[in-house]
């Protein structure tokens, strides 16, 4: 299997009506800052390229980035770091996102083909592995059984002030990744790590693709 390009996985999976953040492609610092100031501060940086799989163990992922200042140094940083490893195509500049993380991801097993996989990020997903599963293609009711089957389910409804998230994005957007596990068969695995679910949407701030 190999990585599908990072800009060619987010146009897939907008493809299938996923919500996607602000951003652009740079390959040098005076892009990667004027890309920023287009989209706006804060922004976050996060290397471009086929050969990397896990952006934060290569030292290709600066967050809330604030300045021209900023970008430019964490430009710089992420080339170094990440060319001793791998091809750059260069970063991808994003809108800076918060909320409730969470994970969404499929994969293909030998025995049962597409499986779709949702839990909440963080410790929840690599600790607590509290994740749900179920055949692809679901329905919106599955949807809802998966979302409300974690133990992390109270988070996403609301504590200690926090408002609840929108639910109907996120089964929204669990429907539309079962449904592109289930027809683009050259996809073998899929992440979206993290889904950044709020009161508003859910907006797919890293997608991973292997074909």
């Amino acid at each position: 299997m190999k990585k599908m390009g990072d800009l060619e996985a987010c146009a897939l999976v907008k493809r299938y009506g996923l919500k996607l953040p602000k951003q652009a492609l740079a390959g040098n610092s005076k892009q990667a800052v004027a890309a920023a100031r287009k989209i706006g501060y804060p922004v976050s940086v996060k290397v471009a390229s086929v050969d990397i799989v896990h952006k934060t163990e290569a030292g290709g992922l600066a967050l809330n980035l604030k300045s021209d200042r900023e970008v430019e140094k964490a430009f710089g940083r992420i080339m170094k770091s990440c060319r001793k490893k791998a091809r750059v195509d260069g970063v991808l500049v994003q809108e800076h996102l918060e909320g409730q993380e969470v994970i969404i991801g499929s994969k293909v097993d030998e025995t049962f083909g597409p499986v779709v996989m949702f839990g909440l990020g963080g410790i929840f997903v690599e600790v607590l592995k509290d994740v749900s599963f179920r055949l692809a293609p679901i329905t919106k009711k599955e949807a809802r059984e998966m979302i409300s089957e974690i133990k992390g389910y109270p988070l996403l409804k609301g504590v200690r002030g926090r408002k609840p998230v929108d639910m109907k994005a996120l089964e929204d957007t669990l429907v539309a990744v079962s449904r592109l596990a289930s027809k683009e068969k050259r996809v073998k695995e899929l992440d979206i790590n993290p889904l950044f679910a709020t009161d508003r949407a859910a907006v797919a701030s890293d997608v991973r693709i292997l074909v």
